[in-house]
């Protein structure tokens, strides 16, 4: 009797912890992606306007006839966009 209390007590102890490991893993991959993330947004581009490289996090993000385009500033950005429709 007391070795099937163990027994069951040791198995629910080894679920837990199993499942708890697995929960730690995909958090895990989760902020792997988060790097990966913070890395793209550090990435150097460069303004089409002035031609100034900038952080990529940093820029004006802009969809112009479904491309995307960076800009330094707003103002660089409403220059493209004159010159398009110019």
């Amino acid at each position: 009797m007391y070795r099937l209390l163990l027994v069951s007590g040791l198995l629910v102890l080894l679920y837990y912890l199993l499942r708890r490991a697995i929960r730690k893993m995909r958090a895990d991959g989760g902020a792997v992606s988060l790097q990966e993330e913070q890395v793209a947004g550090n990435q150097m581009i460069q303004d089409p306007v002035c031609r100034v490289f900038i952080p990529r996090g940093n820029a004006v993000r802009e969809e112009i006839g479904g491309q995307t385009y960076y800009f330094c500033s707003r103002s660089c950005a409403d220059t493209f966009q004159k010159q398009l429709s110019s």
